[in-house]
């Protein structure tokens, strides 16, 4: 930028010669305003570092003008950095919100929809857990990570009716679920 107006005003230079700085500096700008941050900042995901990834998804200029795959993943790191935080209701909000925006892969997909899954399961929406394991099922799914978390997600909800009644019991319940299963019959006199 600095080069472009030295150029403009020195003499004997004119705006033709600081044109290209111009023009890259036009560039810049704008994959800043329309791709944002995302890419640094899921960078940063990969290495758990979710406080550093917070604060370059807040260097985003704004959100709403990215590119639909660039909100999408920008949704999503929001919606993992809150669930990172333990705020489940926070990060099923943003994840809610990149489900709106065009998820570019059926990876992604099946991820935000494991990852809805699973906060539905905690809070004990268990027809809803079940709808978004359904959605996940349909997708073509190549990564053995996610298959891997779809298998886990599955026997979770195959296994809603014991922790249901362990939780109806009260800890000792819990406690017996969590030793092994049975319990043990008492001696006969």
């Amino acid at each position: 930028m600095f080069g472009g107006l030295l150029f403009t005003f020195l003499d004997g230079f004119g705006f033709w010669y600081a044109f290209p700085l111009y023009l890259v500096l036009l560039i810049l700008l704008l994959g800043y305003i329309f791709l944002g941050t995302i890419q640094s900042a899921a960078e940063l995901m990969q290495a758990q570092d979710f406080e550093e990834a917070d604060k370059r998804l807040r260097l985003t200029f704004k959100p709403t003008w990215l590119y639909a795959t660039n909100k999408a993943y920008y949704y999503m790191i929001k919606g993992s950095i809150a669930l990172s935080r333990h705020d489940s209701n926070e990060g099923e909000r943003w994840l809610k919100k990149a489900q709106e925006v065009k998820i570019p892969t059926e990876q992604e997909k099946a991820m935000l929809e494991i990852q809805l899954a699973s906060i539905s399961a905690s809070k004990g929406r268990w027809k809803q857990a079940q709808l978004h394991y359904k959605a996940a099922k349909q997708l073509k799914i190549t990564d053995e990570a996610v298959k891997d978390q779809l298998k886990q997600l599955e026997k979770a909800l195959n296994n809603r009716g014991q922790q249901m009644a362990a939780t109806r019991s009260g800890a000792k319940g819990a406690a017996v679920m969590r030793a092994g299963g049975k319990r043990r019959r008492p001696k006969m006199r």
